[in-house]
């Protein structure tokens, strides 16, 4: 059995969150899932609410919970850089989750922008043994561009379709332009150092892709020209699910995709039941 319960908690009692804490666990690691974007912490589709609730079943105590400012948390009142708020919202969820559960190791997992949050915080705090990036960073190498443009260069229907778009935007463009907004990436160069840091260190690291970022990722080959040899590391597992789309929005994707996660957290973290060895 499972107890799920709801805290309130943080250096200014701002974060708010769900722990789940099996009733004979002995593991020594917890997992805590991010913010995907700007989604409540159930996660898109409640995909956090399947993944920890499966993890429980499994043994592994967990935290889902809101960032500040999202969903259900409020703001600490604190005059802080965003990486620094994300970096002490997640000290504070550990802290919570090492209090109810025992734990003082942690794996994060995070979609998306949660993805680069807990890539944030797996790079300062040595806690963090673990994480699982979900369609985090990634860039367009000379080899994504070659298998997204050859294909279109023979596409008849595609080209006919560009130049009816192509005459829409220039009369779009007479109108007031939408505001855009996105975030800028760490460059390419700081994040296969910082991946190199994390596995120096010891880290496990996940990453799995859907082919819901087929816009930027396009292939499995993509995580070695992307992030070089760190992904052939032993301490390294790389997935490309290129039928899931971005949120998992499909049942049988978002299985498989707790397969996976569940499989390597195991495979990685395995619960010692008492009375056995490591």
């Amino acid at each position: 059995m499972t107890r799920e319960q709801a805290f309130r908690f943080g250096r200014a009692r701002h974060l708010v969150g769900i722990a789940g804490v099996p009733d004979d666990t002995s593991a020594t690691v917890g997992v805590i899932v991010l913010n995907a974007g700007l989604v409540h912490r159930i996660g898109p589709f409640r995909l956090h609410v399947e993944m920890t609730r499966r993890l429980n079943a499994s043994g592994y105590p967990t935290l889902r919970f809101d960032l500040s400012t999202l969903g259900d948390s409020g703001s600490s009142g604190e005059s802080q850089t965003k990486v620094q708020q994300v970096n002490a919202d997640v000290d504070d969820a550990m802290r919570l989750l090492g209090q109810q559960a025992g734990c003082s190791r942690f794996v994060l997992i995070g979609l998306c922008s949660g993805a680069q949050n807990a890539h944030s915080v797996a790079c300062s705090d040595n806690k963090v043994v673990g994480a699982v990036f979900l369609d985090g960073y990634a860039y367009r190498t000379f080899g994504y561009r070659i298998r997204h443009y050859i294909p279109r260069l023979f596409d008849g229907e595609r080209w006919r379709r560009a130049l009816k778009r192509s005459r829409n935007q220039q009369v779009a463009a007479t109108r007031s332009p939408e505001p855009v907004f996105a975030v800028a990436p760490s460059p390419q160069a700081v994040v296969r150092t910082d991946l190199a840091g994390m596995i120096e260190r010891g880290m496990r690291l996940s990453l799995i892709y859907s082919g819901g970022i087929s816009n930027y990722f396009n292939h499995s080959r993509q995580f070695r020209e992307c992030f070089g040899s760190v992904v052939s590391h032993p301490y390294v597992s790389t997935s490309f699910l290129r039928e899931s789309d971005h949120t998992y929005i499909l049942t049988g994707d978002r299985h498989r995709l707790l397969d996976n996660i569940e499989h390597w957290i195991a495979s990685n973290f395995p619960i010692v039941k008492a009375g056995t060895r490591s």
